[in-house]
Protein backbone atom coordinates (compact mmCIF):
# COMPACT_ATOMS: atom_id res chain seq x y z
CA UNK A 1 0.00 0.00 0.00
CA UNK A 2 1.26 3.74 -0.83
CA UNK A 3 2.10 5.07 2.62
CA UNK A 4 -0.20 7.61 4.17
CA UNK A 5 2.47 10.19 4.39
CA UNK A 6 5.60 11.21 3.00
CA UNK A 7 8.98 10.30 4.52
CA UNK A 8 8.96 14.34 5.69
CA UNK A 9 5.44 14.14 7.51
CA UNK A 10 6.17 11.08 9.18
CA UNK A 11 9.20 12.36 10.19
CA UNK A 12 7.04 15.46 11.63
CA UNK A 13 5.19 12.69 13.58
CA UNK A 14 8.27 10.41 14.54
CA UNK A 15 10.31 13.35 16.03
CA UNK A 16 7.89 16.06 16.44
CA UNK A 17 9.13 19.75 16.71
CA UNK A 18 7.27 20.79 19.61
CA UNK A 19 8.67 20.19 23.09
CA UNK A 20 7.52 18.26 25.86
CA UNK A 21 6.61 20.99 27.89
CA UNK A 22 4.38 22.98 25.15
CA UNK A 23 2.31 19.70 24.92
CA UNK A 24 1.68 19.91 28.12
CA UNK A 25 0.94 23.42 28.69
CA UNK A 26 -1.74 23.02 25.22
CA UNK A 27 -3.37 19.91 26.90
CA UNK A 28 -4.00 21.80 29.94
CA UNK A 29 -5.58 25.09 28.96
CA UNK A 30 -8.87 24.18 28.97
CA UNK A 31 -8.77 23.39 33.16
CA UNK A 32 -6.84 27.02 33.69
CA UNK A 33 -6.88 28.52 37.10
CA UNK A 34 -9.53 30.49 37.99
CA UNK A 35 -9.82 32.15 40.96
CA UNK A 36 -13.83 32.04 41.85
CA UNK A 37 -14.41 28.67 39.89
CA UNK A 38 -10.94 26.55 39.99
CA UNK A 39 -8.24 27.81 42.68
CA UNK A 40 -6.09 25.07 41.65
CA UNK A 41 -6.53 25.17 38.01
CA UNK A 42 -3.41 25.20 36.10
CA UNK A 43 -1.07 27.61 35.74
CA UNK A 44 1.04 28.00 32.71
CA UNK A 45 4.19 29.95 33.20
CA UNK A 46 6.54 28.97 30.87
CA UNK A 47 5.05 30.42 27.65
CA UNK A 48 6.95 34.27 27.00
CA UNK A 49 3.65 36.13 26.35
CA UNK A 50 3.30 39.47 28.29
CA UNK A 51 -0.69 39.25 28.73
CA UNK A 52 -0.64 42.50 30.72
CA UNK A 53 -0.81 44.88 28.11
CA UNK A 54 -4.15 44.26 26.44
CA UNK A 55 -6.59 46.98 27.66
CA UNK A 56 -3.98 49.14 26.56
CA UNK A 57 -3.82 47.70 22.73
CA UNK A 58 -6.89 46.54 22.79
CA UNK A 59 -8.41 49.94 21.74
CA UNK A 60 -5.42 51.46 19.41
CA UNK A 61 -5.76 47.49 17.79
CA UNK A 62 -9.16 48.19 17.20
CA UNK A 63 -9.75 52.07 16.38
CA UNK A 64 -8.09 51.38 13.05
CA UNK A 65 -10.21 48.57 11.39
CA UNK A 66 -12.88 50.87 9.79
CA UNK A 67 -10.68 53.10 8.00
CA UNK A 68 -8.89 49.87 6.34
CA UNK A 69 -7.83 51.22 2.81
CA UNK A 70 -8.79 48.58 -0.36
CA UNK A 71 -4.92 48.54 -1.11
CA UNK A 72 -4.92 46.71 2.74
CA UNK A 73 -7.42 43.62 0.49
CA UNK A 74 -5.21 43.82 -2.35
CA UNK A 75 -2.08 42.04 -3.00
CA UNK A 76 1.29 44.05 -2.30
CA UNK A 77 4.51 43.40 -1.82
CA UNK A 78 5.61 39.80 -0.35
CA UNK A 79 7.84 41.01 1.85
CA UNK A 80 5.71 43.92 2.99
CA UNK A 81 3.51 47.20 1.87
CA UNK A 82 6.44 49.55 1.12
CA UNK A 83 4.33 52.05 3.37
CA UNK A 84 4.49 49.60 6.19
CA UNK A 85 8.13 48.99 5.83
CA UNK A 86 8.85 53.19 5.91
CA UNK A 87 6.72 53.08 9.45
CA UNK A 88 8.64 49.96 11.10
CA UNK A 89 11.47 52.39 9.97
CA UNK A 90 11.01 55.23 11.21
CA UNK A 91 9.68 53.70 14.64
CA UNK A 92 13.07 51.30 14.95
CA UNK A 93 15.15 53.86 14.49
CA UNK A 94 13.79 56.30 16.57
CA UNK A 95 12.57 53.24 19.27
CA UNK A 96 15.85 51.30 19.83
CA UNK A 97 18.05 50.76 16.64
CA UNK A 98 19.27 53.83 16.96
CA UNK A 99 19.15 55.29 13.13
CA UNK A 100 17.07 55.27 10.32
CA UNK A 101 16.96 52.01 8.35
CA UNK A 102 15.58 52.13 4.38
CA UNK A 103 12.81 50.47 3.56
CA UNK A 104 14.50 48.47 0.77
CA UNK A 105 16.24 47.12 3.48
CA UNK A 106 12.79 45.55 6.24
CA UNK A 107 11.54 43.32 5.13
CA UNK A 108 8.27 42.07 7.01
CA UNK A 109 6.95 38.08 7.29
CA UNK A 110 4.60 36.25 9.34
CA UNK A 111 6.20 35.96 12.56
CA UNK A 112 9.86 35.78 14.22
CA UNK A 113 9.52 32.20 13.33
CA UNK A 114 9.12 32.59 9.70
CA UNK A 115 11.39 35.03 9.09
CA UNK A 116 14.36 32.71 11.31
CA UNK A 117 13.39 29.92 8.75
CA UNK A 118 13.63 32.24 5.35
CA UNK A 119 16.25 34.03 6.71
CA UNK A 120 18.59 30.61 7.08
CA UNK A 121 17.38 28.81 4.19
CA UNK A 122 18.88 31.71 2.59
CA UNK A 123 22.55 31.89 4.40
CA UNK A 124 23.30 27.89 4.81
CA UNK A 125 22.79 24.98 3.11
CA UNK A 126 21.04 21.73 4.51
CA UNK A 127 23.78 20.13 6.83
CA UNK A 128 25.46 23.12 7.36
CA UNK A 129 26.16 24.68 11.39
CA UNK A 130 24.34 27.55 13.13
CA UNK A 131 26.16 28.85 16.77
CA UNK A 132 23.87 29.51 19.08
CA UNK A 133 25.13 30.33 22.83
CA UNK A 134 22.96 28.83 26.03
CA UNK A 135 21.30 28.57 27.76
CA UNK A 136 18.55 29.74 24.60
CA UNK A 137 15.17 30.42 23.16
CA UNK A 138 13.73 26.82 22.55
CA UNK A 139 12.10 27.54 19.27
CA UNK A 140 14.88 27.88 17.79
CA UNK A 141 15.75 24.29 17.02
CA UNK A 142 12.65 24.29 15.48
CA UNK A 143 12.85 26.96 13.25
CA UNK A 144 16.54 26.14 11.89
CA UNK A 145 16.73 22.24 11.78
CA UNK A 146 13.15 21.08 10.67
CA UNK A 147 12.86 22.11 7.02
CA UNK A 148 15.97 24.05 7.09
CA UNK A 149 17.98 20.66 8.03
CA UNK A 150 20.67 22.64 10.00
CA UNK A 151 22.76 21.66 12.55
CA UNK A 152 22.38 24.38 15.52
CA UNK A 153 25.65 23.66 17.51
CA UNK A 154 25.67 24.80 21.44
CA UNK A 155 27.83 27.07 22.89
CA UNK A 156 27.39 26.23 26.56
CA UNK A 157 27.65 29.11 28.99
CA UNK A 158 28.34 28.62 32.85
CA UNK A 159 25.94 29.66 35.71
CA UNK A 160 29.07 30.18 37.88
CA UNK A 161 30.22 33.47 35.83
CA UNK A 162 26.51 34.64 35.22
CA UNK A 163 25.87 32.51 31.76
CA UNK A 164 28.08 35.21 30.21
CA UNK A 165 29.71 34.67 26.74
CA UNK A 166 33.08 34.84 26.14
CA UNK A 167 35.19 34.80 22.62
CA UNK A 168 37.42 31.05 23.76
CA UNK A 169 34.13 29.53 24.21
CA UNK A 170 32.69 30.47 21.03
CA UNK A 171 36.25 29.42 19.62
CA UNK A 172 35.75 25.75 21.40
CA UNK A 173 32.33 25.53 19.65
CA UNK A 174 33.41 26.75 15.69
CA UNK A 175 36.71 24.96 15.85
CA UNK A 176 34.65 21.61 17.92
CA UNK A 177 32.17 21.50 14.95
CA UNK A 178 32.21 18.74 12.45
CA UNK A 179 30.45 20.91 9.82
CA UNK A 180 30.68 23.97 8.44
CA UNK A 181 29.55 27.15 10.18
CA UNK A 182 27.54 29.72 8.82
CA UNK A 183 26.10 31.79 11.24
CA UNK A 184 26.32 32.58 14.81
CA UNK A 185 22.35 33.51 16.03
CA UNK A 186 23.04 35.92 19.46
CA UNK A 187 19.73 37.14 21.49
CA UNK A 188 19.65 40.35 23.70
CA UNK A 189 17.80 40.68 25.78
CA UNK A 190 18.81 36.62 26.47
CA UNK A 191 15.95 34.72 26.48
CA UNK A 192 15.51 32.53 28.65
CA UNK A 193 18.04 34.57 31.68
CA UNK A 194 16.58 38.22 30.96
CA UNK A 195 20.13 39.30 31.00
CA UNK A 196 20.76 42.50 28.62
CA UNK A 197 24.52 42.09 27.24
CA UNK A 198 26.85 45.40 27.67
CA UNK A 199 28.11 46.81 24.15
CA UNK A 200 31.11 45.53 25.10
CA UNK A 201 30.05 42.19 24.47
CA UNK A 202 27.99 42.87 21.46
CA UNK A 203 31.04 44.36 19.88
CA UNK A 204 33.26 41.47 20.81
CA UNK A 205 30.91 39.24 19.17
CA UNK A 206 30.71 41.32 15.65
CA UNK A 207 34.27 41.23 15.83
CA UNK A 208 34.49 37.34 16.66
CA UNK A 209 32.11 36.75 13.54
CA UNK A 210 34.01 39.06 11.57
CA UNK A 211 37.20 36.95 11.67
CA UNK A 212 35.52 33.59 11.57
CA UNK A 213 33.71 35.42 8.26
CA UNK A 214 30.38 33.77 8.87
CA UNK A 215 27.16 35.36 9.36
CA UNK A 216 25.78 36.98 12.67
CA UNK A 217 22.09 36.88 13.43
CA UNK A 218 21.20 39.50 16.27
CA UNK A 219 17.61 38.44 17.50
CA UNK A 220 16.24 41.90 19.14
CA UNK A 221 12.80 40.63 19.27
CA UNK A 222 12.71 41.90 23.60
CA UNK A 223 14.36 45.46 22.89
CA UNK A 224 11.16 47.51 24.28
CA UNK A 225 10.64 44.93 27.60
CA UNK A 226 12.83 46.40 29.45
CA UNK A 227 12.02 47.01 33.03
CA UNK A 228 15.78 46.98 34.95
CA UNK A 229 18.69 50.08 34.89
CA UNK A 230 20.48 48.14 32.44
CA UNK A 231 19.92 49.73 29.26
CA UNK A 232 19.70 48.21 26.07
CA UNK A 233 21.92 48.79 23.24
CA UNK A 234 21.05 47.58 19.62
CA UNK A 235 23.95 45.91 17.70
CA UNK A 236 22.69 48.63 14.70
CA UNK A 237 23.43 51.41 17.38
CA UNK A 238 27.14 50.45 17.28
CA UNK A 239 28.19 50.48 13.49
CA UNK A 240 27.93 53.00 10.89
CA UNK A 241 26.94 50.12 8.50
CA UNK A 242 25.77 46.90 9.17
CA UNK A 243 26.98 45.48 5.63
CA UNK A 244 26.79 42.26 4.26
CA UNK A 245 27.21 39.78 7.16
CA UNK A 246 25.06 41.37 10.09
CA UNK A 247 21.04 41.06 10.41
CA UNK A 248 18.97 42.06 13.01
CA UNK A 249 15.50 40.70 14.04
CA UNK A 250 12.51 42.25 15.84
CA UNK A 251 8.88 40.98 16.12
CA UNK A 252 5.53 42.71 17.48
CA UNK A 253 4.66 39.80 19.08
CA UNK A 254 6.92 40.54 22.65
CA UNK A 255 7.25 44.21 22.83
CA UNK A 256 3.50 45.02 21.85
CA UNK A 257 2.11 41.73 23.22
CA UNK A 258 0.50 40.39 19.61
CA UNK A 259 2.03 36.85 18.91
CA UNK A 260 -0.99 36.23 17.63
CA UNK A 261 -0.71 38.81 14.48
CA UNK A 262 2.33 37.10 13.60
CA UNK A 263 4.17 40.02 11.93
CA UNK A 264 8.22 39.31 12.34
CA UNK A 265 10.87 41.82 10.80
CA UNK A 266 14.41 41.87 9.29
CA UNK A 267 16.75 44.37 9.18
CA UNK A 268 19.00 43.42 6.33
CA UNK A 269 21.97 45.83 4.58
CA UNK A 270 22.56 42.89 2.05
CA UNK A 271 20.76 43.45 -1.16
CA UNK A 272 21.35 40.33 -2.21
CA UNK A 273 19.68 38.75 1.13
CA UNK A 274 17.08 40.70 0.31
CA UNK A 275 16.19 39.55 -3.10
CA UNK A 276 16.35 36.01 -1.80
CA UNK A 277 14.14 36.52 1.18
CA UNK A 278 11.52 38.25 -1.24
CA UNK A 279 11.67 35.24 -3.24
CA UNK A 280 10.12 32.93 -0.74
CA UNK A 281 7.76 35.66 1.27
CA UNK A 282 4.98 34.60 -0.46
CA UNK A 283 4.56 31.71 1.92
CA UNK A 284 4.64 33.77 5.03
CA UNK A 285 2.62 37.41 4.01
CA UNK A 286 1.69 39.14 6.36
CA UNK A 287 -1.72 40.30 5.71
CA UNK A 288 -2.83 44.08 4.73
CA UNK A 289 -5.21 44.11 7.39
CA UNK A 290 -2.42 43.68 10.11
CA UNK A 291 -0.23 45.88 7.87
CA UNK A 292 -2.55 48.46 8.44
CA UNK A 293 -3.33 48.68 11.82
CA UNK A 294 -0.07 48.14 13.34
CA UNK A 295 1.67 50.85 11.16
CA UNK A 296 -1.32 53.59 12.32
CA UNK A 297 -0.35 52.08 15.90
CA UNK A 298 3.54 52.67 15.66
CA UNK A 299 2.93 56.14 13.65
CA UNK A 300 1.28 57.72 16.34
CA UNK A 301 4.40 58.98 18.63
CA UNK A 302 2.71 60.14 21.56
CA UNK A 303 0.46 57.09 21.61
CA UNK A 304 3.16 54.18 21.11
CA UNK A 305 5.71 56.34 23.43
CA UNK A 306 3.58 56.24 26.44
CA UNK A 307 2.90 52.56 25.92
CA UNK A 308 6.08 51.57 25.78
CA UNK A 309 6.42 53.86 29.61
CA UNK A 310 3.63 51.78 30.67
CA UNK A 311 4.22 48.33 29.03
CA UNK A 312 7.90 48.50 31.19
CA UNK A 313 6.33 50.10 34.06
CA UNK A 314 4.20 47.13 34.69
CA UNK A 315 7.24 44.75 34.06
CA UNK A 316 8.91 45.83 36.68
CA UNK A 317 6.02 45.68 38.90
CA UNK A 318 5.16 42.10 38.44
CA UNK A 319 8.70 41.25 38.43
CA UNK A 320 9.23 42.73 42.05
CA UNK A 321 6.26 41.11 42.74
CA UNK A 322 7.02 37.91 42.00
CA UNK A 323 11.18 37.48 42.60
CA UNK A 324 9.67 38.93 46.17
CA UNK A 325 7.37 36.26 46.51
CA UNK A 326 9.99 33.53 45.50
CA UNK A 327 12.24 35.01 47.81
CA UNK A 328 9.20 34.49 50.63
CA UNK A 329 9.51 30.71 49.07
CA UNK A 330 12.91 30.11 49.60
CA UNK A 331 13.95 29.77 45.95
CA UNK A 332 16.72 31.03 44.06
CA UNK A 333 16.43 33.01 40.86
CA UNK A 334 18.95 35.00 38.52
CA UNK A 335 18.41 38.73 38.53
CA UNK A 336 16.97 40.31 35.19
CA UNK A 337 16.73 43.19 33.68
CA UNK A 338 14.58 42.15 29.90
CA UNK A 339 12.07 40.17 28.62
CA UNK A 340 9.23 38.81 31.02
CA UNK A 341 11.34 35.42 32.29
CA UNK A 342 14.29 34.63 34.80
CA UNK A 343 15.60 31.71 35.54
CA UNK A 344 15.28 29.80 38.98
CA UNK A 345 17.80 27.96 40.16
CA UNK A 346 16.18 24.58 41.35
CA UNK A 347 19.17 22.60 41.95
CA UNK A 348 19.13 22.19 45.45
CA UNK A 349 15.24 20.06 44.97
CA UNK A 350 17.04 17.80 43.02
CA UNK A 351 18.26 14.04 44.13
CA UNK A 352 21.07 14.40 41.74
CA UNK A 353 22.58 17.09 39.60
CA UNK A 354 21.38 15.02 36.03
CA UNK A 355 19.17 15.63 33.72
CA UNK A 356 16.70 12.63 34.37
CA UNK A 357 16.88 14.68 38.01
CA UNK A 358 15.66 17.74 36.50
CA UNK A 359 12.57 15.66 34.06
CA UNK A 360 11.45 14.36 37.90
CA UNK A 361 11.79 17.48 39.67
CA UNK A 362 9.60 19.15 36.22
CA UNK A 363 6.93 16.34 36.40
CA UNK A 364 6.23 16.28 40.02
CA UNK A 365 6.08 20.18 39.65
CA UNK A 366 3.23 20.06 37.02
CA UNK A 367 1.62 16.92 38.60
CA UNK A 368 1.53 18.36 42.28
CA UNK A 369 1.44 22.12 41.81
CA UNK A 370 -0.13 22.11 38.33
CA UNK A 371 1.96 24.55 37.30
CA UNK A 372 4.55 24.69 34.11
CA UNK A 373 8.08 26.07 33.45
CA UNK A 374 10.38 25.93 30.98
CA UNK A 375 12.74 22.62 32.06
CA UNK A 376 16.71 23.50 31.26
CA UNK A 377 16.79 21.11 28.93
CA UNK A 378 14.73 22.74 26.68
CA UNK A 379 16.47 25.92 26.63
CA UNK A 380 19.48 23.52 26.05
CA UNK A 381 21.25 24.53 29.02
CA UNK A 382 24.97 23.04 29.55
CA UNK A 383 23.55 22.32 33.94
CA UNK A 384 20.71 20.45 34.54
CA UNK A 385 18.31 22.26 36.99
CA UNK A 386 17.81 25.79 35.83
CA UNK A 387 13.82 26.63 34.55
CA UNK A 388 12.40 29.37 33.12
CA UNK A 389 9.42 31.23 34.73
CA UNK A 390 7.73 33.21 32.44
CA UNK A 391 6.76 36.34 34.74
CA UNK A 392 4.08 38.57 32.43
CA UNK A 393 1.85 35.29 30.93
CA UNK A 394 -0.68 35.90 33.23
CA UNK A 395 -1.75 38.54 35.66
CA UNK A 396 0.87 39.51 38.80
CA UNK A 397 -1.92 37.79 41.38
CA UNK A 398 -2.20 34.73 39.71
CA UNK A 399 1.85 34.16 39.61
CA UNK A 400 1.93 34.97 43.09
CA UNK A 401 -0.20 31.89 43.65
CA UNK A 402 1.59 29.71 40.94
CA UNK A 403 4.45 30.93 43.05
CA UNK A 404 3.40 29.74 46.27
CA UNK A 405 2.26 26.41 45.07
CA UNK A 406 6.16 26.03 44.02
CA UNK A 407 6.70 27.23 46.90
CA UNK A 408 4.79 24.43 48.92
CA UNK A 409 5.76 21.54 46.55
CA UNK A 410 9.55 22.31 46.70
CA UNK A 411 9.48 22.02 50.45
Amino acid sequence: MTPALSSRGQGLLDSAPMPEYLHAHFDRLDGGYDPDDNQDGYIGLCVAENKQVWDLLRPRLTAERPNLPHEAVCYDEMIGSRHFREQLGEFMGRTFLGRQFDPTQIAVLAGAGSVLEILFHNLADPGDAVLVPTPSYAGFWADLETRDELRIIPVHTKSDNGFALTEELLDQAFESSDRPVKALLYTNPSNPTGGIAAPEEIQMVMRWTERRGIHLVLDEVYALSIHGEVPFVSGAALRPSLGNHIHVLWAFSKDFGSSGLRCGVLITENADLMRSMDALGYWAVVSGDTQHVLGEMISDQHWVDGYIETMRTRLRESYVAITGALDEAGIKHLDAAGGFFFLCDLREFMADQTWEAEDSLWHRILENANVNLTPGSACRNGEPGFFRLCFATEPTDVVVAAVQRLGKVLS
